[in-house]
């Protein structure tokens, strides 16, 4: 719908338009987060970005991202009402593509929380009304999810790759909603494998809300881009575009000289390459399984699983265990 505010562009026009409008926003708003200093977050948009090639100007998830960083940057505010704010933004990027709720993950006990997370439930059940009332089968992508496999893309299905390519598993590839994705034995029993493992992911967050006592200005974003990385990495799809999410919210942690997150937002600059290598460079590589598909495969899935892992250490270390190791 939003391509038909600028009626006198074509569709094509106006989506890029609107994209690299929410670009612009989300580089000045990481730019002037530490007041008038150019903030390392800005060069990690600004210099990631370009990396996935033609890829965020294809699709909404910079204007998603956008949504999530703007959230972020309100809640560390002093401001009662840019507490507000920072909810309602979540609530309505939960609406648009549900992961950028994981930005309210790391709020501070007390006051911030309530007011944060009351404002994202009011301005998503009001958004949800909307929808319901005035748009048929705006829930209908709920029903597509749960019948999704593996994607190609998936460190499950760099796992059936490699199988593949040893003879040992005798799957194929095949496009199914709106991506290629793996069929033959054992996908289900991983499908089913990797949505415990992301239910795992989960509850650790639940018992690291519980169990931290120490918070930052850096917190909230330290926890919102661990959160994210490991939703990603347990997930059965894990598009190109994913690497907008994760280049953003790494951005955001950069702002903050509190961070603890810099090594792991480092590891996202050449994942972000590999990507552009995996689609749409040596696309066809990736789907035949050839030795330099499975390779960047590999490598970019790797460097996501490391990066998730060393997130989630040192979430838990700096504000559970004690000061991480620098």
């Amino acid at each position: 719908m939003s391509p038909g505010v600028l009626p006198w562009l074509t569709y094509f026009q106006a989506f890029v338009t609107l994209t690299l409008l929410a670009d612009a926003v989300v580089t000045l708003a990481l730019a002037r987060a530490d007041g008038a200093r150019l903030t390392h977050g800005a060069w990690v948009w600004v210099c990631g970005l370009p990396l996935l090639l033609h890829l965020p100007l294809a699709r909404y998830d910079v204007q998603t991202t956008a949504l999530a960083v703007l959230a972020l940057l309100a809640l560390t505010a002093r401001r009662t009402a840019a507490h507000q704010l920072g909810g309602a933004l979540a609530g309505i990027g939960a609406m648009v593509k549900v992961w950028p709720a994981l930005a309210l993950l790391g709020t501070p006990r007390g006051r911030t929380t309530r007011q944060a997370w009351t404002a994202a439930v009011v301005t998503a059940v009001a958004l949800l009304a909307t929808l319901a009332l005035f748009f048929s089968e705006s829930f209908g992508f709920l029903r597509q999810q749960g019948d999704r496999g593996i994607q190609i893309e998936s460190l499950g299905g760099t796992a059936l790759a490699l199988a593949r390519s040893a003879g040992a598993w005798p799957g194929s590839v095949e496009f199914r909603y709106g991506a290629l994705e793996y069929v033959g034995p054992y996908v289900s029993t991983l499908g089913h494998l990797s949505l415990l493992l992301t239910a795992t992911a989960l509850c650790w967050l639940v018992l690291w809300r519980v169990r931290a006592h120490r918070w930052t200005p850096a917190t909230p974003y330290d926890t919102a881009f661990a959160a994210v990385l490991l939703f990603t990495v347990t997930s059965r799809v894990i598009s190109p575009q994913y690497m907008i999410w994760l280049l953003g919210l790494a951005a955001v942690c950069l702002t903050s000289r509190h961070t603890v997150m810099r090594p792991v937002a480092l590891l996202l600059l050449p994942a972000a390459a590999l990507s552009a290598l995996a689609y749409p460079v040596l696309y066809f590589d990736v789907i035949d399984g050839t030795p330099t598909g499975l390779a960047v495969m590999v490598l970019r899935n790797g460097l996501l699983l490391a990066a998730a892992l060393l997130a989630a250490r040192r979430l838990w270390t700096s504000t559970v265990a004690g000061a991480p190791e620098e």
